[in-house]
């Protein structure tokens, strides 16, 4: 029986190996920044994509603001050129972070996308940090 599922053939175990362990280089999820975050050191730079507006109702605790439009390379020049920076912006249906990501990337700067930015932190159950700071 045919659907869209087993419509197209699933590809072969090692091009599945490769594709999914590839996107490690390009992507972290909520989980794994919230526990690097609590080790004080993550390693990283938290960049929250979004507007002022919405950073200052609610955002991941430890997380610059800098909204993806802003991302120059003046901006970013307090850090060194190995900083590795995660992105976020609101959830799955925002490109907020995308947006950001191809900006540092066309700066020369590492970048892994949080995925489910501020959605998927929510649906974790991690806290929120409110106001500017």
């Amino acid at each position: 029986m045919s659907n869209a599922v087993t419509q197209t053939p699933a590809a072969p175990p090692a091009q599945a190996l490769q594709h999914f362990e590839a996107a490690f280089a390009f992507e972290t999820d909520c989980w794994d920044t919230h526990d690097a975050l609590r080790q004080g050191n993550p390693g990283f730079v938290l960049i929250d994509a979004r507007s002022p507006a919405h950073y200052a109702r609610g955002h991941v605790p430890g997380a610059v603001n800098i909204p993806h439009g802003k991302i120059i390379a003046s901006r970013l020049a307090t850090y060194p050129e190995s900083t590795l920076f995660v992105v976020y912006c609101a959830g799955p249906h925002c490109n907020g972070a995308a947006r950001a990501a191809v900006r540092l990337a066309r700066l020369g700067r590492p970048v892994k996308l949080m995925a489910g930015g501020m959605a998927g932190w929510l649906d974790e159950g991690f806290e929120l940090a409110i106001g500017n700071a």
